[in-house]
């Protein structure tokens, strides 16, 4: 059983938070209390701010020597993240606070693996909280009131968070004989016919979890191959590429197909629905794509077909990150077309576009024994290539 690490700035909310350590201790789990104040030290934390700062990679004095508040906090973060990752008891992580704890502790979360409990009681919660939960199983929990002082209402929400804490470190939820290996696999409108194919097939084998690949979608599979939670992937769909580059409201970050390179997991990628970059409502489009080949996909989404140059920048892109994959790694590329606008007779067919993908990658790519680049004569949602991506999965992950 692992211990619930209550953390918070004990300098401005010691009450808040010796109250929510002793809920966990009357609810039957061991409690930590994590102080996480640039201020003045308050409180009797189990660990000191001092202990935390110096997990930061330049010492404790560049978290708690700061003093802009603002950036003592991103110091401090960085230093919660450095600590909480080198733990092997956490059964639970709650935090509690306004803005700054908020994105302070946040930020330490989704360091840790999918799994690990993790819940922020915060004064933002009801608001936009993407920015803090990204792709993570972190829970957030409003406050109603703010994090100040102890009130009826304080006392029962945070009662309540300090249980809910303490019921998940008390009950771990196992993995059982019967679970099958784990596969992710990225899927968009355009690449639906693909992906159901290759999900079907792969089920006799693994458990498939399909992620819509819309910016957040990508990056939590690969938190999930962070977290050790899949047995590889199929990436058949890199729509959030061109997204990152052109400016599209599903990006990927920078950190696209990092997971891969970090964890050398058997990977199958291709090019899907890389022939478009998505904006919002047709309105929303920025003046300067206005003119350019645009397709209504629904009321919400409207989308850019990408040039030959464009593409040339996509394949760079993505082959310049394959080359770092040390890893199992087979490429394919659908040379009758990437997307199911992109075959002939379709808004979005352009043989130019798709050969300046394809040669860019074929030029950057460096021959490795674990690599091998697939090219098959076939559209991306052809039963052919769906089998293709089966078949070359199963022969790097046998």
């Amino acid at each position: 059983m692992g211990k619930v690490y209550v953390v918070g700035t004990l300098d401005t909310k010691e009450a808040e938070l010796a109250y929510a350590r002793q809920a966990v201790l009357a609810a039957g789990a061991e409690a930590l209390l994590v102080d996480v104040g640039t201020g003045k030290p308050g409180g009797s934390p189990d660990v000191s701010a001092a202990e935390i700062a110096a997990y930061h990679p330049g010492g404790a004095s560049a978290v708690l020597g700061l003093t802009d508040r603002g950036q003592a906090v991103s110091a401090m973060a960085r230093a919660l993240t450095g600590f909480l990752v080198t733990r092997n008891d956490i059964g639970a992580v709650l935090g509690l606070g306004g803005t700054g704890n908020t994105a302070l502790v946040s930020e330490a979360m989704r360091a840790l693996p999918i799994g690990v409990p993790k819940l922020m009681v915060s004064t933002i919660a009801s608001g936009n909280t993407a920015p803090y939960v990204g792709p993570n199983d972190i829970a957030m929990m409003y406050s109603v009131v703010d994090v100040a002082g102890l009130n009826a209402i304080s006392r029962k929400i945070i009662g309540n968070a300090a249980h809910a804490a303490a019921g998940m470190a008390l009950n771990e939820v196992l993995a059982t004989r019967a679970d099958k290996p784990g596969l992710g696999m990225t899927m968009f409108g355009v690449t639906t016919r693909c992906v159901t194919q290759v999900r079907e097939a792969m089920e006799r084998t693994h458990e498939v979890y399909v992620f819509h690949a819309t910016g957040v979608g990508g990056r939590s599979m690969e938190k999930l191959a962070d977290s050790g939670l899949v047995a590889g992937l199929i990436d058949a769909t890199t729509t959030e590429v061109p997204d990152l580059l052109f400016g599209g409201v599903f990006p990927a970050t920078e950190d696209r197909f990092g997971a891969v390179i970090r964890t050398r997991l058997p990977y199958v990628g291709s090019v899907g629905a890389v022939d478009m970059v998505n904006f919002g409502a047709r309105e929303t489009v920025p003046a300067a794509c206005r003119d350019r080949r645009l397709h209504v996909h629904n009321a919400q989404v409207t989308l850019m077909r990408t040039t030959p140059e464009e593409n040339r920048r996509i394949g760079g892109f993505i082959v310049e990150r394959l080359n770092r994959m040390e890893g199992p790694v087979r490429f394919l590329l659908p040379l009758r077309g990437v997307s199911a606008i992109d075959a002939p007779g379709q808004p979005f067919h352009d043989p130019d576009a798709d050969e300046a993908l394809f040669s860019t990658i074929r030029a950057g790519w460096e021959d490795a024994p674990n690599r091998r680049l697939v090219e098959i004569d076939a559209h991306v949602n052809d039963p052919a290539f769906a089998a293709a991506l089966v078949d070359n999965f199963h022969a790097i992950s046998a």
